[in-house]
């Protein structure tokens, strides 16, 4: 997925502040991102890859147009306009399978090991309460001011109007206040949300978002540790969260650790992260993997918004290494 491509970004890992338009770089450096989503050098290799473990598979699934699809609860895309998203990089094993579409009921399913092909019929629903949500959702996911945000709220809270025990509902409010500096509100619906389910990894990634955001650091570390108990270690919100909050206290190593976690686990559906990644090992003088992080985001997105800004860094960098070493 490049959900996030600029303005238009719909990725979780996005923050607040590069939706609302703080985030432009400067001539041919980001340092206005650097403050954002922090995060440092790291291996390419998958930090999961092991000897002897199979080797990834692609899977393309077929269902209605433009749904949008999560393996292992992680968002990895949204289908064409024929109902078709063709994904690399599933490791083997079992996997939950979600789509969403709009005017259809919500599935989940199991995806069998090995499963290289994946048809998902879905059924129009009548319910009101979900297709209230999935009008929230989408509001979300489009707001780019604070009164579309302030309308996705409204949907969100006709949502819960309908159905008070909508786990779901309550964490896109909680995002949504979250992104209009609502923090106590904010955390009261991720509250309301593990009253119906208390167990409930998004929920505790979110708030550890909220507390990096209102600054109670502790607070969103321990939050974010739940998060990653909670979904098994699968989490990778709250992996980048980690690794930003590690990086705000200049802990580097243990934000390599998370932000490697985060990427392993994303499989390269998210560019901005190696946009955002370059831009930490700018700030460090790592000048050879910049060049590595920000070629990487050229690869999985040679046509989105930051391309041509990275490709003028990436010249800079060159240039700014010539006097210590060669890079290739």
């Amino acid at each position: 997925m490049e959900n996030c491509r600029g303005r238009s970004c719909t990725c979780p890992l996005y923050s607040r502040e590069q939706k609302t338009g703080r985030d432009k770089p400067g001539p041919y450096r980001f340092a206005t991102l650097l403050v954002l989503l922090p995060c440092l050098v790291l291996p390419f290799q998958s930090i999961g890859q092991k000897r002897g473990a199979a080797s990834p598979i692609s899977l393309t699934i077929t269902t209605e147009p433009n749904a949008i699809i999560w393996i292992d609860e992680i968002r990895r895309g949204v289908t064409d306009a024929a109902g078709t998203l063709a994904l690399k990089k599933i490791s083997a094993g079992r996997h939950a399978l979600r789509v969403r579409a709009m005017g259809f009921k919500e599935v989940t399913m199991p995806l069998l090991a090995g499963r290289r092909n994946q048809a998902m019929k879905l059924v129009r629903t009548t319910d009101q309460a979900e297709l209230a949500f999935q009008q929230a959702e989408d509001a979300r996911e489009k707001a780019r001011d604070e009164a579309s945000r302030q309308k996705a709220a409204e949907l969100y809270r006709a949502t819960l109007t309908l159905r008070r025990a909508y786990p779901a509902a309550h964490v896109g409010l909680a995002r949504v206040l979250l992104d209009l500096n609502q923090y106590q509100p904010a955390l009261d619906e991720i509250e309301a949300a593990r009253l119906a389910r208390p167990v409930y990894a998004e929920a505790s990634a979110v708030e550890g978002r909220i507390y990096r955001e209102a600054g109670y650091t502790d607070d969103a570390i321990q939050s974010f540790r739940q998060a990653i108990r909670e979904a098994r270690g699968i989490q990778p919100e709250a992996h980048v969260g980690l690794a930003r909050v590690y990086e705000d206290k200049g802990q580097y190593e243990d934000a390599i650790l998370e932000f490697s976690k985060a990427i392993d686990q994303l499989s390269d559906s998210e560019p901005v992260i190696y946009q955002l990644l370059g831009a930490v090992c700018e700030r460090t003088q790592k000048y050879k993997e910049a060049v590595a992080a920000y070629e990487k985001y050229l690869e999985l997105a040679p046509n989105g918004s930051l391309a041509p800004a990275i490709r003028s860094i990436i010249d800079q960098l060159r240039r700014d290494a010539a006097g210590e070493e060669i890079i290739p």
